[in-house]
């Protein structure tokens, strides 16, 4: 049985190479001249040389995170599209991409756009209040509408 190693890790940027003994790149082998360099899993390298297999996008950037498996070196959105998990929206029950943001309310996931209220389609802000009925997503007006007619019980979100 093979197991597969994920390491997520920051980039930090080192300030000024130290005088003296330059540094070996991990990335093309060569001594790093240049006045600054990257410490990524315990190895140095240039700040071009630090870059996703797939997408070749630049990971010494700020705040940037690698992620490695299976001997590869990823972004984060590259990482979630080969290694990530999809499921299906609750609402729409279209797949969602492993690297797509969403929207939880307990155990359901919703795409951005269909985290709506299910009766009148108002969209919800941060902040705003919903419920959650029968595994749809209600907003406060339809909501107390149906307590009125009788319709639900209470399971606010």
């Amino acid at each position: 049985m093979a197991v597969c190693l994920l390491i997520t890790t920051g980039v930090p940027m080192l300030s000024v190479q130290p005088k003296g003994k330059q540094k070996g790149c991990a990335g093309c082998n060569r001594k790093i001249k240049d006045r600054y360099l990257l410490k990524a899993l315990d190895k140095y390298w240039h700040e071009d040389c630090l870059k996703c297999a797939c997408c070749d996008c630049r990971l010494g950037e700020v705040g940037s995170t690698l992620y490695t498996k299976a001997n590869l070196i990823l972004c984060r959105r590259d990482y979630l599209r080969l290694f990530g998990t999809t499921g299906n929206c609750a609402a729409c029950s279209k797949l969602i991409p492993a690297f797509e943001m969403v929207m939880r309310a307990r155990d359901n996931v919703y795409h951005l756009d269909c985290f709506a209220c299910q009766l009148c389609n108002q969209r919800f802000c941060v902040g705003d209040k919903f419920f959650l009925k029968n595994n749809m997503i209600l907003c406060q007006m339809d909501y107390e509408e149906g307590q009125l007619n009788g319709s639900f019980d209470t399971q606010v979100q």
